[in-house]
């Protein structure tokens, strides 16, 4: 089975974006990530190095050493529009896939399972603790 590792290093480069772009976006944020969802995100990409499949781990090892500054120069580069903003992301995503197809479909599944739950936690980082304490179960629609 292929691996990150299997990629080019333009590929690797590329797909080294993608916890990035899902971090912004699943920004609440009018303009990108506030200080509150970068330290969520940053302490997230870290924690993944450890916690994630271990089929994931370079990935993540590797994601982890460029992730605060990627996120910036991402955040800086990309539409402030809102909409704008989260097209540009979904097409960028979009192109990621045609890297991830190369991987074969076992990774990918892995990969965007990954994601996706990555998503989740940025999207949640607003949540303050007496939510947490009154609705320690998420509610569909109530809290998101």
């Amino acid at each position: 089975m292929k691996t990150f590792q299997d990629l080019s290093e333009q590929d690797q480069a590329e797909l080294l974006k993608f916890p990035a772009y899902i971090s912004l976006l699943a920004s609440t944020s009018e303009n990108g990530l506030d200080k509150k969802e970068k330290k969520a995100v940053v302490k997230l990409t870290h924690i993944r190095t450890f916690t994630s499949d271990p089929l994931l781990s370079d990935f993540y090892r590797e994601a982890e050493l460029s992730f605060a500054e990627t996120l910036t120069t991402l955040n800086k580069e990309l539409p402030q529009e809102k909409g704008a903003r989260r097209q540009t992301i979904i097409r960028e995503l979009n192109k990621m896939d045609l890297i991830l197809n190369k991987l074969g479909p076992h990774y990918g599944l892995v990969f965007r399972r990954s994601m996706e739950a990555y998503k989740q936690h940025v999207s949640r980082a607003h949540h303050n603790v007496l939510e947490f304490f009154i609705f320690p179960i998420p509610i569909e629609g109530l809290l998101n």
